[in-house]
Parts: C-alpha cells; sequence; structure tokens
C-alpha cells in the first residue's frame, strides 16, 4: 500500500487532516499520497518564516553553504531513486528525469559556492567631491525578506531547486508550493534539507491547492515571489501584488531558425535530429522546446523530410523505458488541448506531416507545414510534442518572423557566420539566443529569462540571488583615506 507523504512545514515533518493522490500520466497507477496543510499550519509556516528573518539573514556564509553541497551529494548519492520518482509522477522519459537530477545537482553546488563568495561588499571612495572628503561607501546586499516559490509540473525537481537554492544561498527564508501534479519531487528537496542545521522557519514545503494561493500571495509577510508557470497565471498574481517583488518565468514558443550558410548535408542532419529531439524531450512541456522551425527558402525543401524523419525515429512508450524519447503528457486534459489545437490549425489549412494522434494523456510527435498565422498554435505555447515549420527569404526575414510573437524567451540560430550570430544577438527579441542549435539549451547557472511576455527578471542561481536582495549602503566618515 502506497505510503502519504508528508510535507515540510518550519524543516519538520508534518501532516495535515487530508490528503490528495498523485497518479502516473502513464498508466494510471498511484504514485503516492500527499499530506495537505491545514490553514493553521500554512500561518504557522508564514510566520516562523518571518521570525526568523533576520536571524537567518546573519547565518554565517558557511553554514548556508554546507547546507548547499549537503543537498546537491545527497542528489548525488539518490540519483536513480529520485529519477524514478520524477519519471513516475510526471511522465517524463526516465532518461530525461536522471538529467534533471543531474542538473538540480549542479544547481545547489552552484549555490553553496556564490553563498560563499555574495555579498563581500563593494567599497567606494566619495572624496571625489570636496563634501565626500573623509568618506568611504561600502554597499553590500541583504535580502528582501522571505520568498514565496512557486514551482510548476514539468521539471518537479530542478525548478523547486532554483527556488530553493538562490533563497538559503543569500539567507531569505523561502516556503516552496510545488504543482499539485508533481508534488514528491519537491517534497524530497525537504528530506534534504530537514538532514541540514538550517535554523527552523527558514524553509517550508507546502503543497497546498492552487485555489488556495492568493491567500499565500498577497500575505505582506513574504515580500519575493518567484513564480514559473503560465503568461496568465504569472500576471495575474502581478497584477494582484503591485508593491512585490515579483520574479516571473512564463511561456514561449521557442523558434529555431536555420539559415542559408547552414547548408551542407551534415549541417542539416544535426539541426533535424536537434530540433526533432528538443520539439519531443518532456513530451515538448518545456517553455524553450522547439515550437517553430523558420528555414530558409535555400534550405527549406532539403530540411523538411529530415526533420520528419528524424521526429518519426523518436521513440514513443513507457517512460521507465530507458530507451523511450517521448513519454505522455501530465494529464490526459492537457492531450485533448494540444489535439484541439492540431485539429484547429489542420482545419484552417495547415499541412499535417507527421503525427496528430492522441491515445489518452500522450499524444504522438507531430509536424505541420504551412500553419496559418492566426491559429492557436502559431500564436499559443503549445507545451506538447508539437512543431511547425515555415520558409523564410534571407536573414532579416528570419528575424523578423521570430519577433512575431508576444512571448521572448530563447531562439536558436542555426547559422556558421559569427556575424550573423551578433546581427542575431541584436535584432531577437528574446532573452537568449543560442547559436548553432536549438532554443532549448540552459545551462543552470547562466541568467534565464524573457522578453515581452515571458516574464520578468532572471533565474541562474547568481542572478536569482540578486533577485531575492538589495543593495544597502554603508558610509564611513571621518577616515583618514
Amino acid at each position: 500500500m502506497t505510503s502519504t507523504h508528508a510535507f515540510w512545514l518550519a524543516g519538520r515533518q508534518a501532516t495535515g487532516e487530508d490528503s490528495f493522490d498523485v497518479t502516473s500520466p502513464w498508466d494510471g497507477r498511484l504514485v503516492g499520497k500527499v499530506s495537505v496543510p491545514t490553514e493553521a499550519q500554512v500561518e504557522e509556516a508564514v510566520a516562523a518564516a518571518h521570525a526568523v528573518t533576520a536571524e537567518f539573514a546573519a547565518t554565517p556564509a558557511h553554514v548556508r553553504a554546507a547546507a548547499l553541497d549537503h543537498v546537491s551529494k545527497r542528489l548525488t548519492e539518490r540519483t536513480e531513486e529520485i529519477a524514478q520518482l520524477i519519471s513516475a509522477e510526471n511522465g517524463k522519459p526516465i532518461k530525461w528525469a536522471r538529467g534533471e537530477v543531474g542538473r538540480a545537482v549542479s544547481v545547489f553546488r552552484f549555490a553553496a559556492e556564490e553563498a560563499r563568495r555574495f555579498n563581500g561588499g563593494e567599497a567606494q571612495r566619495l572624496d571625489t567631491d570636496a563634501g565626500g572628503v573623509g568618506r568611504l561607501a561600502l554597499t553590500r546586499r541583504f535580502p528582501k525578506g522571505p520568498v514565496l516559490g512557486i514551482a510548476p509540473f514539468n521539471f518537479p525537481l530542478n525548478l523547486c531547486a532554483h527556488k530553493v537554492a538562490p533563497a538559503i544561498a543569500v539567507g531569505a527564508p523561502i516556503i516552496l508550493k510545488p504543482a499539485p501534479a508533481t508534488p514528491l519531487s519537491g517534497l524530497i528537496l525537504g528530506e534534504l534539507l530537514a538532514e541540514t542545521e538550517l535554523p527552523a522557519g527558514s524553509w517550508s514545503v507546502l503543497p497546498v491547492a492552487n485555489d488556495r494561493m492568493p491567500a499565500l500571495v498577497k500575505d505582506e509577510r513574504l515580500p519575493v515571489i518567484s513564480f514559473t508557470g503560465s503568461e496568465k497565471v504569472g500576471y495575474a498574481i502581478m497584477d494582484s501584488v503591485p508593491r512585490k517583488h515579483c520574479t516571473l518565468e512564463l511561456g514561449g514558443n521557442g523558434a529555431a531558425v536555420v539559415l542559408g550558410d547552414f547548408a551542407s548535408e551534415e549541417d542539416l542532419d544535426w539541426a533535424a535530429t536537434r530540433i526533432a529531439t528538443f520539439s519531443n524531450y518532456q513530451g515538448g512541456q518545456s517553455c524553450i522546446s522547439v515550437q517553430r522551425v523558420i528555414a530558409d527558402a535555400s534550405v527549406y525543401d532539403r530540411l523538411v523530410p529530415k526533420v520528419v524523419a528524424a521526429v518519426e525515429a523518436q521513440v514513443t512508450g513507457d517512460p521507465a523505458d530507458a530507451t523511450t524519447d517521448v513519454g505522455p503528457l501530465v494529464s490526459e486534459d492537457a492531450a485533448l488541448r494540444v489535439e484541439s489545437w492540431v485539429d484547429e490549425a489542420v482545419n484552417a489549412g495547415a499541412q499535417l506531416l507527421t503525427g496528430g494522434k492522441r491515445d489518452g494523456a500522450s499524444y504522438a510527435p507531430t509536424v505541420l507545414a504551412d500553419v496559418p498565422a492566426d491559429t492557436t498554435i502559431s500564436c499559443e505555447e503549445v507545451f506538447g510534442p508539437v512543431l511547425t515549420l515555415k520558409k523564410v527569404d534571407g536573414e532579416a526575414e528570419a528575424f523578423a518572423a521570430v519577433n512575431d510573437s508576444k512571448y521572448g524567451l530563447q531562439a536558436g540560430v542555426f547559422t556558421h557566420d559569427v556575424q550573423t550570430a551578433f546581427r542575431a544577438h541584436r535584432a531577437l527579441e528574446v532573452g537568449g539566443v543560442i547559436v548553432g542549435d536549438v532554443p532549448s539549451y540552459r545551462a543552470d547557472q547562466m541568467p534565464y529569462g524573457g522578453a515581452k511576455l515571458s516574464g520578468v527578471g532572471r533565474e541562474g542561481v547568481r542572478f536569482a540571488m540578486d533577485d531575492y536582495t538589495y543593495e544597502r549602503v554603508l558610509v564611513l566618515t571621518g577616515l583618514d583615506l
């Protein structure tokens, strides 16, 4: 019989009066039961975070770094167990789940390294004007206060790590709210943090239902909100708390541009393989998965059959099988939505080159061409294993097509020309330009975030640490400098 998983309240295990089931999107089996905190327990967690704020901010860097190192080490030791848990609750193929654990290992390691060197202080001489003679300014960064971290289902461990690790690194208490569909991975982080010596109240992991979040979002004791999820929910959060600091990592409809100089058979094989892999990895449920392929007319006709063949070569099936490339979506409702968007595009005149079939929560890897610009799948984030193909004439038209979107998270540009790479960097209205590859590359230490409706602020460990803190200046007077 599957046990009930407790949540983590101010650093200790706790149970609520109710629980909910976590089931596998692949076969519907019960993965675990999760206890739900009561209103009183949520209040206790918030009050504890508020109460420990000053103490945690003053915690020596070596204490915070040691805790982060410990979590990194324990994730490494438990990689296979945790990967299987991710795969079971999320439906992610096991090979991608193992990769996710490896990334979380790195996130906590990076955070430990940054905790040791962050906030050392910057000195600035002030005697550049007569009134500043004998004065020295020292600028340091201090936490803005407790953080409410709201994580999504698609990377249930690593995106929780991106909320928790930077907060601990700067000494900001954090309340983590994992996604209702995938709470078990977040609760694992609580289990590992409980093995450390961090002060009580400095962290909690609360699997609270989405409809209970407005009160938490508006609680004045949580001045920082870090949210990853949909554009609609993210901006609703920001609009509801205009005086809070919000970091929003939202949607995208990532474009991969293949330019005319990327023209050899080897080039196009590489581009097709990368496009096929990263339009379908995680079931396409990634903000930077390839949704749009924009190819120069000089290579388009040779690229298309290579992309279709590479997509059809993706192995679909049981996520527990190490050979599986594409598993189910997170739910049948998600697959039904993708199906409806593809059907709408086809009915409007798009060509279905492969895929277009649903089986429960699974949707076949799909390629569409000649998609009308006003269809939903052209304008919105599909968050499923679907890509569209578009032919353009030249670099300028290709870059304009990338920018013809309300989103701007990342873009990939397949080119060998370094001048083109710099022009892309200047022209593309996105948070990141990946040259020679798809938009789906993310290193967890680099700044990550978007332009336009893809969000506000940046993640990436040190950049999130900046987001969670503010500068405070100390002026020393009467010095003999």
